[in-house]
């Protein structure tokens, strides 16, 4: 299930007693909106795919896969073509290998995602063994296609910006040092991470 909208509510309200900071910047810019994506394999081959390029060229080549593999829900069609044909289709010879990669680790049984561990950093243990999905990308599909609402992720550079404004001195905190900032929010720290998107992108009051 995904952190809807009911959810981030009733989480905000909780960070929001736990931390008077939290209260008054969700007073200042209200809840953030859901951000839901499918679960499974082709949530995580978009994420592949959109690495490093525009929204715009991600499309473009997420069309030209289409028609050059076939159905993109079907991890088997992916590993049916060669890495040429991928390239051909707009993917580095880098990304080509990361998409086989991930089709044969969801083929082959060992990345169930329709059963990952239920404990958060196995989760992100089993997602970031594939190549071309780090930690930062397996706690991005756990926040948003999950709904895992204390999946945190502290190298996201807009989570860091942020953090730096409202709770330290304005500078940019480590991952390291945010996520120590961020044990106060527990087990709400996804939601928090959510927030903190939201604040970023807010215009100035």
């Amino acid at each position: 299930m995904g952190l809807d909208s009911q959810r981030i509510a009733e989480a905000l309200a909780m960070l929001s007693a736990t931390d008077p900071r939290m209260a008054e910047a969700a007073r200042r810019h209200g809840p953030p909106e859901p951000r839901i994506r499918p679960r499974g394999y082709e949530t995580l081959l978009r994420a592949i795919v959109s690495q490093q390029v525009s929204t715009a060229a991600a499309a473009s080549i997420w069309r030209k896969l289409e028609t050059q593999v076939g159905d993109l829900h079907l991890p088997e069609r992916l590993i049916a073509v060669s890495p040429d044909e991928l390239r051909a289709a707009g993917l580095s010879r880098m990304k080509a290998s990361y998409a086989q990669s991930l089709a044969g680790h969801v083929v082959d049984g060992s990345l169930p995602l329709d059963a990952l561990p239920e404990d958060d950093e196995e989760a992100i243990r089993l997602l970031s063994s594939v190549r071309g999905l780090g930690r930062w990308s397996a706690e991005i599909y756990l926040l948003f296609a999950e709904g895992r609402a204390d999946v945190f992720p502290a190298g996201d550079l807009a989570v860091q910006v942020q953090a730096g404004r409202m709770f330290g001195d304005g500078s940019r905190p480590s991952e390291k040092r945010l996520r120590d900032m961020a044990e106060i929010w527990r087990p709400h720290r996804g939601v928090a991470a959510l927030f903190l998107w939201h604040c970023y992108n807010a215009p100035p009051l």
